[in-house]
């Protein structure tokens, strides 16, 4: 990417993402080779007047060390003070971006996939109840590395699959557009209005049918696929883009009822660990059985806590979106997942039930998603009545079109 799109981008990053706003403490978390990006966007958020900027360079290279050599009971230690920061960046309503991955996909091949499983960091389990609370505006967003590359575009050089990569990112960030933060906020109001068109049918459950996959996932009476304003909304009134890109609409599910079988369309990364096949079946909310070629990684987060193997979130992809067009997996959740319908183990949003559901949603310490849609998956919503309606086909909306 050249000096003025990078420029672009980080402008993207801190008045779409995050739009930060001035006074704002602004934490940056990223691996040390995106240093680069980390400091345009700095240099953006303190043009827009934040108090200050604090980068968190994340060396998953010490990580693996860690997965090497560390003794097996003390994988799932965390500092003390790595959730404090968090919280206290909560308290004062500051600022979060987290550029990805942190680590690499496919930088733990080797390691067990199950031990691997126990180390979650840079994940933090404060991250949820953060985010519930509401008192950050918050966004992820990608910048690629060369083994990164060197997956998505195998047998070419780094610097080939690094330019191919990029070129990509491009696209799927909308920075070939004269203006990207207006055809942002074009974008995301489009999603918006699709998840008020499956609002109003007011769905008891989805139903999810294809190749290798029959399951039916329950929502709550106040699930709802749009919030009150294109984007999330902070307590403070603030909103801002929590994925960039994003192509995806998501509530939160009913935890005790997902029943039957999925299979999922893509590979998984988990923290640097690659599934692939993966098949999980449910039975009343809960993950039973989890396989597939590392799928020892995904079983290890889902026994974290008793939330892990349930669901906290559903969401829905249509065939428009700009990563779905380029026909490739990325290896990467952020982009992949909006690519393709998916649901999430773990922790859920409060953003997405009223306030009467708030308790019922599912709590965790992970949020991992895998997913689960393709033109071949139909997606059908359920309502209380029993009366069926075609949500997705063959990728495309069946609702209110």
């Amino acid at each position: 990417m050249d000096d003025a799109l990078l420029h672009r981008y980080a402008e993207l990053i801190v008045e779409v993402g995050a739009n930060v706003q001035p006074g704002q403490t602004v934490w940056i978390v990223a691996e040390p080779r995106a240093a680069p990006l980390a400091r345009l966007v700095a240099a953006a958020a303190y043009e827009r007047g934040a108090r200050f900027v604090d980068p968190w360079f994340f060396d998953p290279v010490v990580k693996r060390i860690r997965l090497e050599r560390a003794a097996e009971d003390t994988l799932g230690f965390v500092p003390s003070w790595y959730g404090r920061r968090l919280v206290d960046l909560g308290e004062g309503h500051g600022v979060r971006i987290s550029i990805t991955p942190q680590v690499p996909p496919g930088l733990l091949a080797g390691i067990d996939p199950a031990r691997a499983g126990q180390d979650a960091l840079p994940a933090l389990a404060e991250n949820f109840d953060v985010i519930n609370a509401k008192t950050t505006n918050w966004t992820v967003v990608p910048w690629p590395s060369p083994e990164w590359a060197r997956l998505v575009h195998p047998g070419v050089d780094d610097e080939t699959a690094m330019a191919r990569l990029w070129e990509q990112l491009i696209f799927v960030l909308r920075l070939d557009e004269p203006d990207p933060a207006a055809a942002w906020h074009t974008r995301l109001a489009q999603l918006h209005e699709a998840g008020k068109r499956i609002d109003a049918y007011r769905f008891d459950a989805l139903r999810f049918e294809g190749p290798g996959t029959d399951l039916t996932i329950g929502l709550l009476p106040s699930s709802r696929f749009a919030s009150e304003t294109p984007g999330m909304q902070t307590v403070d009134g603030v909103v801002h883009a929590p994925n960039l890109p994003t192509e995806e609409i998501s509530t939160s599910p009913d935890p005790t009822r997902a029943d039957g079988v999925v299979s999922a369309t893509k590979p998984l990364d988990v923290g640097g660990t690659v599934i692939s096949d993966l098949r999980v079946r449910f039975e009343g909310g809960r993950a039973v059985e989890i396989e597939g070629d590392g799928a020892e990684a995904l079983r290890a987060r889902a026994a974290k806590d008793e939330g892990a193997s349930r669901l906290g979130e559903v969401a829905l992809v249509d065939r428009e979106g700009r990563i779905g067009k380029t026909g490739t997996v990325f290896f990467n959740t952020l982009l992949d997942e909006n690519a393709a319908s998916h649901i999430a183990l773990g922790n859920a949003y409060a953003v997405s039930v009223g306030d009467e559901d708030r308790q019922r949603i599912n709590t965790s310490s992970i949020h991992i998603d895998f997913m689960i849609g393709s033109d071949d998956v139909a997606v059908t919503g359920v309502q209380g009545d029993g009366t069926e309606v075609p949500v997705l086909r063959g990728g495309d909306w069946q609702v209110g079109v």
